[in-house]
């Protein structure tokens, strides 16, 4: 029986002490050892898998720490954890106090650049390398990239800039043909082509850019990957290694469905299998609100269209690809392009739900500014992830949306608190109207057990632009909720004995304010609170702050959401409670 080795690799240094030969058996136990924990704890599993042999093979040829190697995303980079002074800890990958999903800077010498978005890491990478030319350092510097990611444009930003610099960069391509859905566009057709050899040599686009261009190969031989980063070792320049992976390589069934794979929940760690819940009594997931009534509403309008940046299954949008392909548009990993595509279909009169994940619009921003609000063109975004988004952490929280937005001209902001109130704004927006408007929800699911899709007999409701709901009369504090986190303060409000003094309403318009409601609550109230699950500085209650000082009140207000601080990962409810804005924290708060 051969003995565990992984068990006594630490570090790349304990690795760099094995034979050659003996590298497959490590890759074998890496692989179980990641299904093993993230078959119970859960997490990012099919893009780790697609890497274990890449993986080894860097830190046994390379120098790491002392050679720089950046992950793009950090969806695959647990084995790197693993392989990273980080094993004995990996089962806290993901929790409160534990490990980060993601390469995280502070967390290991290993992870050189902190990641979670797309396609930085060869404008990473460009960057340590040119800082060691400059330093008279004789350094490697990897990038390792998916084939979904390059497509983006920073990275194509990276590699026309790498291109004349002669800078020790390697950049590794990934090629599974998939990033969280299958890869799209004219670049995938493009890989595919020189994967198949139907492309010719000379027309190599990398070659063209002044990489020294080797591959494709296959990125599970692991012999065959440390003879090639041997040689590219002793190259000098920016060159580029072309592999071959599956993603959910060594997990038949991950293999075979690598979109539900990429992050299954809890799954049998031997066959692979899912432990499926029952969601017969669950609320819907938001996204499937979103993405179901998106193709009730285009039934009845040809002008409707729906555009997301490379994510189908995560947003729903799937649902309108599959009934309208014609008028539905997975552009790949390019928020941006979607964006200003989104305004441009605008121009002509279309009605376009441009759905993006909170965290993701960020990178649009400018877009967003100069493409869309600035030519007052009223594309509809709708914000999936939007607040704490739980164990993905701060990469990916959509706690600045309502702070980022709210400060750009003629854009609308809308926070639905349910999803009657979700189905009804998309329902409102898809009639027309005179500004850009973004509408946020959250990840996961709503809070209506009993609220069914039967669409076709649901009656929408045209929602009033700019309207608060007096959800509970009270007699001396006002608190003032916008979204989903409104319910939260509803549970709490339930649990007190003398509730009657405190008044609830919720603003589903952050932008524009409803004033006149405002005015009513400054008049009768001795003390007003704010509730959001964004960033406090410059959200909602700021807003309401603005509003208060601009109209001469001069009740206290209290704030109450995310605080000035990235928050780390963990259960959206452990999140909250950090923030004080769960159930309980409300109820001590109210009580007092």
């Amino acid at each position: 029986m051969k003995s565990n080795l992984l068990s006594h690799i630490n570090n790349p240094t304990d690795l760099r002490k094995l034979d050659v030969t003996q590298l497959p058996q490590v890759a074998k136990e890496l692989r179980d050892f990641i299904i093993d924990v993230i078959s119970v704890r859960e997490g990012h599993l099919g893009a780790s898998l697609g890497v274990v042999e890449l993986t080894i093979a860097l830190h046994y040829v390379f120098n790491t720490p002392d050679d720089l190697l950046v992950w793009d995303v950090g969806h695959q980079a647990y084995g790197h954890k693993i392989l990273t002074e980080r094993r004995t800890k990996f089962d806290t990958n993901r929790q409160l106090g534990g490990i980060s999903g993601f390469p995280k800077r502070s967390e290991s010498v290993y992870d050189t650049f902190g990641v979670g978005h797309s396609s930085t890491s060869i404008s990473a990478a460009l960057g340590m390398a040119i800082a060691s030319q400059l330093k008279g350092e004789n350094k490697h510097h990897i990038a390792v990239i998916g084939d979904a990611s390059i497509a983006s444009g920073m990275a194509f930003e990276g590699l026309n800039h790498a291109g004349v610099t002669g800078a020790n960069l390697l950049v590794i391509l990934n090629d599974n043909a998939i990033g969280i859905d299958p890869s799209v566009g004219a670049l995938k057709n493009y890989l595919t082509a020189v994967k198949e050899g139907k492309n010719p040599k000379q027309n190599n686009m990398i070659k063209s850019l002044n990489f020294d261009y080797s591959g494709p190969i296959d990125g599970h031989d692991i012999n065959l990957l440390i003879n090639e980063l041997q040689r590219l070792q002793k190259v000098k320049g920016p060159k580029f290694l072309h592999i071959i992976t599956t993603k959910g390589k060594g997990l038949q069934l991950a293999e075979e469905d690598q979109v539900k794979y990429h992050a299954p929940g809890k799954f049998d760690a031997a066959t692979g299998k899912i432990h499926k819940q029952s969601e017969e009594h669950l609320p819907m997931k938001f996204q499937d609100v979103f993405g179901l009534t998106l193709v009730e509403l285009a039934k009845n309008n040809p002008k409707i269209i729906g555009i997301t940046p490379a994510m189908p299954s995560g947003s729903s949008m799937k649902f309108m690809m599959e009934a309208f392909p014609d008028r539905a548009f997975d552009v790949g990993i390019a928020e941006q392009h979607a964006v200003t595509l989104s305004a441009g279909m605008a121009t002509q009169r279309m009605v376009v739900f441009c759905n993006i994940y909170s965290t993701f619009l960020q990178r649009a921003y400018d877009q967003l500014i100069h493409d869309v609000a600035l030519q007052n063109l009223p594309v509809i975004f709708c914000l999936d992830r939007a607040g704490l988004v739980g164990e993905d952490g701060a990469t990916h929280h959509g706690v600045f949306d309502l702070a980022y937005l709210r400060c750009i001209p003629n854009m609308m902001i809308y926070a639905p608190k349910d999803e009657i109130d979700l189905q009804n704004i998309l329902y409102t927006a898809s009639l027309g109207l005179n500004h850009p408007i973004a509408i946020r929800y959250p990840r996961g699911r709503g809070n209506l057990v009993d609220f069914r899709m039967q669409l076709a007999e649901r009656r929408f409701q045209k929602i009033e632009i700019g309207k608060a709901k007096l959800l509970k009369e009270g007699t001396t504090i006002a608190v003032l909720s916008t979204g989903f986190i409104g319910n939260n303060v509803t549970l709490a409000l339930s649990e007190l004995h003398n509730p009657e003094t405190i008044a609830h309403y919720d603003f589903g318009f952050v932008k524009p304010l409803d004033e006149k409601t405002l005015h009513l609550i400054f008049q009768n109230y001795k003390k007003v609170i704010t509730i959001e699950d964004g960033a406090i500085k410059g959200g909602f209650g700021s807003a309401i702050i603005e509003f208060a000082m601009g109209n001469n009140y001069h009740l206290p207000i209290q704030t109450l959401g995310v605080p000035d601080a990235f928050i780390e990962h963990g259960t959206v409810n452990e999140l909250q409670q950090i923030c004080k804005i769960d159930v309980k924290s409300l109820v001590n708060l109210f009580s007092i």
